[in-house]
């Protein structure tokens, strides 16, 4: 990403209409959900519409709004599938030194404790039972195939350092037991 490029992320995208003036229907990935619109005007990828917020609400098939300019159900059904962004400087700063947008996270360094490195950070995902961190490991000296990407646990114990401005996180990888071969 080029210097004169801010840095988006994505806050939602349009998933469908509701009701016949225009009203869309949004998936919010804000905590909140009914945040999205706190955000101010928010535009689609290419960067070259802008979404103002009316009324918004909470309905059973998401966040339900209102956005200005959309009046009619044709208008907003052609905005399915729009994802919605906002400049990243927008997004309020953190609350707490243990406190992450996952979007900072991508890219980062990956050390071991003994400071070497391990690998790169590809993923933050979260299925429902608590943050998981996607690490692509380093090349295997021995070997000329890529390492697949592994999934571990974002807690303290894994990850017990985190830090954006240097670059890098640190990783201590959980104790693996081997089984005898039966």
């Amino acid at each position: 990403m080029s210097a004169s490029k801010p840095k988006r992320l994505c806050l939602g995208i349009i998933t469908g209409v509701h009701g016949i003036h225009g009203e869309v229907v949004i998936k919010s990935y804000t905590a909140d959900p009914l945040d999205i619109k706190s955000y101010g005007p928010l535009s689609d990828e290419p960067n070259e519409r802008q979404f103002k917020f009316g009324k918004v609400r909470i309905a059973k098939k998401g966040v339900v709004a209102r956005l200005k300019g959309i009046d009619d159900r044709d208008s907003a059904q052609a905005l399915k599938g729009t994802a919605l962004f906002v400049e990243h400087a927008l997004l309020p700063k953190p609350r707490d030194e243990d406190e992450f947008y996952f979007t900072d996270l991508m890219g980062l360094k990956v050390i071991l404790a003994d400071g070497k490195d391990y690998g790169t950070v590809t993923g933050v995902h979260n299925f429902g039972a608590g943050d998981l961190i996607e690490i692509q490991a380093n090349e295997n000296p021995k070997s000329s195939k890529r390492l697949a990407s592994e999934v571990y646990p974002f807690d303290k114990v894994t990850i017990p350092e985190v830090d954006i401005t240097a670059g890098h996180i640190v990783f201590k990888p959980p104790i693996m037991i081997e089984t005898p071969d039966e």
